[in-house]
């Protein structure tokens, strides 16, 4: 194994397959043994209608304001699956949850106006409530998102659209994984949860395998929102990133085992 601050600690990653890699990648190279177990995958929304038909009406909208990576990238999808380009939104205000979901609209080729610190959907609302007032604002996110900045926005005189660009779903072999992983000895050392989604989906994997979330195990989240939902499930939070990256994340976890 790889020398290092977290060797030896087995570590459980829980965030979407195709996201993990950067995150074990980290941690492996800070000597963690990495044991994956996501809890969400990412899915098509019931319906690209609203989305679609927003993008085809985006001059109607002042700001677009994205709350993931993920629904970035579908923006671009569902653009060019409609035969439109990134300059169809080259006239709006763009903001962006945090610096990952920046990137992925600047690598659409769209500018970034606002990006908040903390990385929350609730400095995301408060940077914009006086920007966008009186303004019409297409918000694309997630299904079941929290409504933090829809509702911020609309009551400081917004003209909210708000549409899923995708939604969150268990992967079919998760249970099976969660049963490997914490069904046996020995337990992993820590969790790292990235969202309050994959906190829900682990807790509801593991009752439904006949398991609860074993004390001695240490949870790791990436910010606020994520240790909030830890905490309302009963769980303790051993350590939370400075800031919502990857680095920081994997930070917190040395912090952690280190101190």
């Amino acid at each position: 194994m790889t020398a290092g601050p977290l060797a030896g600690r087995r570590i459980v990653v829980t965030r979407a397959a195709r996201q993990s890699g950067g995150l074990r990648e980290r941690l492996e190279r800070q000597g963690a043994e990495v044991l994956l177990l996501p809890t969400i995958e990412i899915a098509p929304p019931e319906s690209y209608a609203p989305l679609d038909d927003a993008l085809r009406q985006a001059r109607t909208f002042d700001w677009l304001v994205v709350t993931s990576a993920n629904a970035a990238r579908v923006i671009g999808e569902r653009l060019t699956a409609l035969g439109l380009g990134a300059h169809s939104l080259a006239h709006l205000r763009c903001a962006a949850v945090g610096p990952s979901t920046a990137e992925a609209l600047r690598e659409l080729g769209l500018v970034v106006d606002v990006v908040p610190e903390p990385y929350v959907g609730e400095a995301l609302a408060g940077a914009l409530v006086d920007r966008a007032r009186g303004h019409r604002v297409l918000l694309v996110r997630a299904a079941a998102a929290r409504d933090v900045v829809p509702e911020a926005l609309a009551a400081a005189g917004a003209r909210v659209t708000a549409v899923d660009a995708y939604r969150t779903v268990v992967p079919a072999d998760a249970g099976a994984r969660a049963r490997a992983i914490f069904g046996a000895e020995p337990l992993p050392d820590a969790v790292v949860c990235t969202s309050g989604s994959t906190v829900t989906h682990l807790l509801d994997l593991l009752r439904e395998a006949g398991l609860s979330f074993p004390r001695q195990v240490a949870s790791v989240s990436i910010g606020p929102v994520t240790s909030a939902a830890l905490r309302e499930a009963g769980l303790v939070v051993a350590a939370e990133a400075n800031a919502a990256s990857l680095d920081a994340l994997v930070d917190a976890c040395v912090r952690l085992f280190t101190r």
